[in-house]
């Protein structure tokens, strides 16, 4: 599973959300609006997509 890479963009903004999901998206190397990562499929990085489920996309 390890093996798969998953792409995370960010579409909607951070502005007014929780510290703690801020910290998610640029824990998940997300910075800016439509800014795009090729992350490992692992349980962490699908745990941390799933808090922040409402600002990102996921494919692949």
């Amino acid at each position: 599973m390890a093996d798969k890479k998953i792409k995370v963009t960010l579409v909607k903004s951070v502005i007014g959300t929780k510290q703690d999901h801020r910290a998610t998206v640029r824990g998940l190397g997300l910075g800016k609006l439509n800014s795009s990562a090729m992350l490992e499929d692992t349980a962490a990085v699908r745990g941390m997509i799933r808090k922040v489920a409402y600002l990102v996309k996921v494919e692949g």
